[in-house]
């Protein structure tokens, strides 16, 4: 039986999600669950990194350091609720903040100082986690269906758990084969629409694009943006999936009410992960969503009504793990599979040439 902490900052840059999980051969467990939100001075340092500018050499380490502190303060939570000291803990697998992922160049960029967090908190530390893979030939991601198949996967059914972040990606669960790819925007373009219009993080509950109506035209255009007829094994971020994509499509429906846009967006992630879901995962007999897309409500209802009436629709509550808590339990496990020298990516997914164990050590 081992202890392990993940701790996930995904691409909405809102905060850090933490998970301290036990594995042993043939179980799961969270024993508890931490959330440590961004300042907004370094939520906006990190979005300015997220493209190239002046001295982002030198932005970029110091928003390295401000992050190692804030998943200090998240592993020093996970330890408080579960009353555990670092040396109960084997590892801390922490993923980093993307802000650049290329894989087509072959690289991909993780901004985070894990040499610091493991002086912070007295605890090993695993990262880099996505270049292994992409030096084999893969995408580097998405890394998490291996992870879905060991917690979710049922043998005799097929399933699909879409995690919805910033960027929506799906696994496609079934016996003896695992596949799954990013399927577009999950909430990145809605959250950065309602912070340009109303100053918030993200659109609770969906409540604002309740208000509006989709616009058809513009639903239309962004379809055809060439990513979603892509084969898998593909990948994508904030490099391709941003305001200025979103304001190049907006250019020729001037006038459009900011509420319709977000309307809108909630359609194109609905629809963009439905049909990946029809396409690869003909025959599941239920999807289970995770991430932040998990609690907008009008983003469910959008799912399922493009999902239709065949296919059960729920959060992966309803197997057990709070959908908040699935990331940061997917890269504890990869510290564990790091730790027993056991592959963490699966090439059928990421199109990588073979088995590779994941991430670098940082020792205490």
């Amino acid at each position: 039986m081992s202890l392990y902490i993940g701790l996930m900052s995904g691409t909405s840059l809102d905060g850090v999600d933490g998970a301290l999980a036990r594995f042993s051969d043939d179980a799961i467990d969270t024993l508890a669950a931490a959330y440590v939100p961004f300042p907004p001075a370094l939520r906006a340092d990190l979005m300015a990194l997220q493209a190239a500018g002046h001295n982002e050499i030198e932005r970029e380490a110091l928003a390295a350091n401000q992050l190692a502190r804030y998943y200090a303060e998240c592993v020093q939570a996970l330890l408080a609720d579960a009353s555990l000291q670092a040396q109960d803990i084997r590892a801390v697998a922490v993923h980093g903040q993307t802000i650049r992922h290329r894989p087509e160049l072959g690289f991909t960029r993780q901004t985070n100082n894990p040499a610091l967090l493991a002086e912070l908190c007295g605890i090993d530390v695993i990262a880099d986690f996505r270049s292994r893979d992409i030096a084999a030939g893969g995408q580097g991601a998405p890394l998490v269906p291996a992870f879905h198949q060991a917690l979710f996967g049922k043998a005799g059914q097929t399933r699909v758990v879409a995690n919805i972040g910033g960027i929506s990606n799906i696994s496609v669960l079934a016996d003896g084969a695992v596949t799954g790819f990013d399927t577009g925007p999950g909430n990145v373009l809605m959250d950065a629409w309602i912070a340009r219009h109303q100053g918030k993080e993200f659109d609770e509950d969906g409540a604002w694009a309740a208000s509006g109506q989709v616009i058809p035209g513009l639903l239309a255009a962004m379809l055809a943006e060439p990513y979603f007829a892509l084969p898998a094994p593909k990948s994508t971020g904030r490099d391709l999936f941003h305001i200025n994509w979103l304001d190049r499509h907006l250019a020729a429906f001037p006038g459009a009410a900011p509420a319709d846009v977000q309307r809108t967006l909630t359609r194109l992630t609905a629809l963009t992960l439905a049909q990946a879901i029809q396409t690869h995962g003909a025959g599941a007999q239920a999807v289970y969503v995770c991430g932040g897309g998990a609690c907008n409500g009008v983003l469910m209802d959008e799912l399922g009504a493009a999902l239709g009436r065949q296919v059960a629709l729920a959060s992966t509550q309803a197997l057990g793990v709070a959908p908040n808590r699935v990331e940061a339990m997917a890269f504890a496990w990869l510290g564990y599979r790091f730790t027993e020298r056991t592959a963490g990516n699966l090439p059928s997914v990421t199109g990588a040439k073979g088995d590779r164990v994941l991430g670098a050590l940082y020792p205490r």
